[in-house]
């Protein structure tokens, strides 16, 4: 089974993220992976995540992206997820809440297995109003690892 909890450590978990644009929220995402794992720098992360998302968006509509790509320097799948303090732009979608997933650059399958999971999360239409509900880092992360867990059941 899969740990969530390990692939989505407390400290890469932001609630009320100041950010204004797609590049900003993105950013700020790289930059809470880049202390997970010594091997990944913040900037080449970023780089990273930007041309994935010139190939097309990663919104999933009803203000949720998963900004995600297989990164050479990534040691095990890692993520952030970040419950922006205001709607941005995300090609045509408004975007709060993003789940940024960096996964080892030869882990295809697992990058898909994980990502299957997390459109089960957020398809469900409860899970992401619940999630806007959280008051802090804490709560955001606990509902969260709640609803992957419940998903991770059926």
């Amino acid at each position: 089974m899969l740990d969530f909890g390990s692939i989505l450590p407390f400290s890469c978990v932001r609630s009320g993220l100041d950010a204004t644009s797609r590049k900003a929220s993105i950013e700020a995402a790289a930059e809470l992976i880049a202390t997970t794992q010594e091997s990944i720098g913040a900037r080449h992360l970023f780089e990273a995540l930007m041309a994935r998302e010139k190939l097309g968006s990663t919104s999933l509509g009803d203000g949720i992206a998963i900004p995600h790509c297989r990164y050479p320097d990534c040691q095990k799948p890692v993520a952030s997820l970040l419950y922006l303090s205001d709607p941005i732009g995300f090609d045509d979608q408004n975007v709060d809440l993003l789940f940024v997933l960096v996964v080892p650059e030869q882990e295809a399958r697992l990058h898909l297995d994980l990502l299957a999971i997390l459109a089960r999360v957020f398809d469900r239409q409860p899970n992401s109003q619940d999630l806007r509900k959280t008051r802090n880092d804490r709560e955001l992360y606990e509902v969260f690892q709640r609803q992957v867990a419940e998903a991770l059941a059926e």
